[in-house]
């Protein structure tokens, strides 16, 4: 069986129940360079990479490495945990979405070159499906469905943008359209689980900070790595 390609930020997952004993290395792609942690039946790349004191920033993310480097390695179905804000009251952080769409208007990374190629983006049903089928067997609730809007990062959204965006959109985040694109272009399936880890710029009752999405990220990851081990237990 082909490896699970598995892509995490905030909420760190390396060096947990499942993600013990991976082997590291850093690969070298068309795109550039990407770390993974890998085992026959897991790829891991942690987005941000794994020192905390140099964390990449969303903007500096290579996504073309790192979702090519699960293609060389043999991935064909990739799950990512993204951490977002809510552009909703009644999405408080702590909730757990499945989302089936997304916007984004700023460039998106490509790995398409000067040949006549394109893509209507998606979120693979079959991946959101199993997603919300491993959360329920763990008794977890998660929405399933809602509009993903990508910013560029790395400042957050303007209460006016945010105003903006609550119009079109329930989660707000820096990256996860990006790996959606790059993941279809090159053949991979993908979908997320998006922890809501703060309100956005504007709804909360005090202005947003880094240290409180940080704090509600480490609240939620023991829930997330429940759900991911029970979506690897499903494939065996």
């Amino acid at each position: 069986m082909a490896p699970l390609g598995i892509i995490s930020g905030v909420v760190l997952l390396q060096g947990k129940g499942i993600f013990d004993n991976l082997e590291e290395k850093e690969m070298t792609t068309e795109f550039g360079r990407a770390l993974v942690f890998s085992s026959d039946a897991i790829a891991f790349i942690p987005r941000h990479g794994k020192d905390p004191r140099r964390h990449i920033l969303p903007h500096l993310i290579n996504h073309r490495a790192n979702i090519k480097a699960f293609k060389d390695l043999g991935v064909k179905e990739v799950i990512s945990v993204n951490s977002t804000g809510s552009l909703r009251r009644n999405l408080p952080p702590g909730t757990f979405v499945v989302p089936d769409d997304f916007l984004i208007l700023t460039e998106t990374p490509t790995t398409v070159g000067g040949r006549a190629f394109h893509i209507t983006p998606r979120l693979e049903e079959e991946v959101r499906q199993k997603w919300m089928v491993a959360a329920k067997d763990c008794g977890i609730d998660v929405i399933n469905g809602g509009v993903y809007w990508q910013t560029q990062g790395p400042r957050f959204e303007t209460k006016a943008e945010i105003r903006m965006m609550s119009q079109f959109a329930d989660l707000v985040g820096m990256t996860m359209a990006s790996e959606a694109v790059v993941a279809q272009e090159l053949g991979l399936s993908y979908a997320s689980l998006c922890s809501v880890d703060n309100y956005a710029n504007g709804l909360g009752e005090r202005d947003l900070t880094v240290e409180e999405i940080l704090q509600h990220a480490r609240r939620n990851a023991d829930v997330v790595l429940k759900i991911v081990t029970r979506y690897m237990e499903r494939r065996k």
